[in-house]
């Protein structure tokens, strides 16, 4: 692919319509691009390296950071250095609260299921414009290297990311300026990179085993003739080289003293000194760290005993994924390891052991990923015309039947991009609306599901119970975003939706963001978001009030005058209008309230259940 030179008497960079691979990582990202028919990882500003840490930071004069420099903050600056931001994707605070100790920035708890928020002193950002930060940095350190305007990519998800985390996903590229063309699974990327290398070898059958920073990916794929079918995926978005972390950290806290550890810079420096034990103990049998005193130690043995249990988890998936695909381990060709975590030699041994096989590794695991972003993005250029890719969806979706049952429409494991119906009717006699509640997840009840959004079919002509012909249709994309469409067929009646989460943003919140950033403006986001931090504040300085109202005998006045207090500030807050103070405000009223609620709450059920029998 030809490279067009930066124009010199203008200053600008010109656009061959070049389109990037992107591994958007938990603990690293990369970019990289196709040349002469191979895929080539983007060097970073130093020219050294082509992995570029996943890190935000935030300074103190409003300019943000990204990669080695934003890493050279995690101690120094805990509270303004954002780390594992993909963790956070499409998630809300019920989805991390048990990992908060994790993290050395503030993670706030808004009593919703919205998208979480990372508050940063006065600033509250969502993961999507943290990623777009990242994915803004990846493209800027293209355009410098190879002297060309960047905005079109192919980025890359752990394949059992649901609905949700891949449109958080696509928003956040878009919100770097990116056209993001397709979104692909980290193995099936992985296993491109390795079939382009391996095409003259027939039909194979492949798993390619993914454990990076923050999730776990096990595929079961069949490359004949240039064609890459998923059989079958399986997995954990949330198990990784940082819980391994976490597990070396959790064992030092049981057995050696260690003291200040609400200070955010001792558990930063903790963690990172935990996970270069991780590192370390790949290559050496013991590990010692001095701090404030105090020598941690940790040996190979005892870490592989205190991570065993997570890659018993992987295992599992392994399993799962070849029943799946109706295959043993004896029909696996290769195995296919992909991501940092496995350097570790207790897994390489326990896969080695499972699979009965010798493990490919030639490929780097760390570029492996973004390497297969790169080829897809040349067989979307038009480059490679005998190459194709067949996906599935990791995940069951549905919609909500009587009873709150899960009715599967799409199973997992089926292959995208796909279009499927099925026919309902109306319980009621002369019902004229009927509400779709779409779900994700392979549970019975749809309360232990995902739910991914919900719209109404309006105006079904009256009829009796039973006979409306209402189909209900699933259109999923090659990206593995949802267009569902419900119509009553003896009238015609229809209605079509993108399924669009709560954990994603509007059009135009992420207008008004892009706006924002292109103008490098320090003002409030936008007036959507103003007005929702608005109407959220005025719900909780209703129930503020009311709480008071109710529980004046319960608490001492000095507890109700604090209260009282905080509300005021909320109040006063609504009234100026911007949106970080609002939020600001109330998050110090829900944490000063939570512990009086649940007071509250305690003895109105102890009341309630006076002289009752159990």
């Amino acid at each position: 692919m030809a490279k067009i030179p930066i124009n010199l008497k203008e200053g600008t960079l010109r656009d061959d319509g070049i389109i990037v691979g992107i591994d958007l990582g938990t603990s690293n990202s990369l970019i990289a691009y196709m040349d002469k028919g191979a895929p080539v990882a983007v060097k970073g500003v130093n020219q050294k390296n082509t992995l570029v840490p996943s890190i935000i930071h935030f300074d103190q004069d409003g300019s943000i950071k990204v990669g080695e420099a934003a890493k050279e903050q995690l101690v120094t600056a805990p509270e303004r250095t954002i780390f594992s931001v993909k963790r956070l994707l499409g998630k809300s605070y019920g989805d991390i609260a048990d990992y908060q100790e994790f993290f050395s920035y503030k993670i706030i708890d808004d009593g919703s299921d919205n998208l979480v928020k990372v508050r940063v002193e006065d600033k509250f950002f969502n993961p999507i414009e943290l990623s777009s930060y990242i994915l803004k940095a990846l493209k800027d350190i293209a355009e410098s290297s190879l002297k060309q305007r960047i905005s079109k990519a192919v980025i890359t998800v752990p394949a059992y990311f649901n609905d949700a985390q891949r449109q958080a996903t696509r928003d956040a590229g878009k919100l770097a300026g990116l056209e993001v063309l397709r979104i692909i699974n980290e193995p099936t990327a992985a296993s491109l990179a390795y079939g382009l290398q391996n095409m003259d070898k027939g039909s194979e059958i492949i798993a390619v085993y993914d454990l990076g920073g923050g999730t776990f990916d096990i595929s079961i794929l069949q490359i004949e003739n240039g064609i890459f079918e998923v059989l079958s995926t399986n997995g954990n978005t949330f198990l990784g080289g940082d819980d391994f972390d976490k597990a070396i950290l959790q064992y030092w806290l049981q057995n050696y003293e260690i003291t200040n550890l609400n200070d955010p810079s001792t558990r930063q420096t903790l963690r990172l000194a935990a996970e270069n034990a991780k590192k370390s103990l790949s290559s050496i049998p013991n590990f010692s760290f001095d701090f404030e005193g105090v020598t941690l130690r940790i040996d190979r043995t005892t870490f592989q005993d205190l991570i065993k249990p997570l890659i018993d988890e992987t295992i599992q998936a392994c399993k799962q994924a070849l029943e799946d695909a109706n295959l043993t381990t004896s029909d696996i060709d290769h195995v296919v390891m992909v991501g940092g975590s496995t350097r570790i030699p207790l897994i390489r041994n326990s896969m080695k052991s499972f699979f009965d096989r010798e493990l490919h590794d030639e490929l780097n695991p760390d570029e492996v990923v973004a390497a297969g972003a790169a080829i897809q993005a040349d067989i979307l250029a038009g480059n490679q015309k005998d190459m194709l890719l067949l996906d599935i969806t990791p995940l069951s979706l549905g919609i909500e039947t009587v009873g709150g049952l899960m009715d599967i429409i799409l199973p997992r494991n089926s292959k995208i991009p796909a279009r499927v119906a099925r026919n309902y009717t109306t319980s009621i006699d002369g019902q004229k609306n009927l509400k779709v509640a779409v779900f994700q997840g392979e549970r019975d009840l749809v309360q232990d599901n995902r739910k991914l959004g919900e719209f109404i079919l309006k105006d079904i002509p009256p009829m009796p119970a039973g006979i409306p012909k209402i189909e209900i249709s699933f259109l999923i994309d090659a990206d593995g975003i949802l267009i569902v469409r419900a119509k009553e067929l003896r009238s015609g009646t229809e209605q079509e939706v993108e399924i669009k989460s709560t954990y994603g943003i509007s059009e135009e919140e992420m207008a008004k963001m892009l706006i924002d950033s292109l103008q490098n403006a320090q003002a409030d986001i936008a007036e959507k978001a103003v007005r929702e931090a608005i109407n959220e504040a005025n719900h909780m300085v209703l129930a503020a009030e009311k709480f008071l109202v109710q529980n004046q005998a319960l608490f001492e006045s000095k507890i109700l005058d604090e209260l009282d207090a905080k509300t005021h500030i909320l109040r006063g807050a609504i009234e100026n209008r911007d949106k970080n103070v609002i939020e600001r405000a109330m998050d110090d009223l829900n944490a000063y309230s939570a512990p009086l609620a649940h007071k509250a709450l305690d003895k109105n059920i102890g009341e309630a259940m006076k002289g009752k029998e159990i």
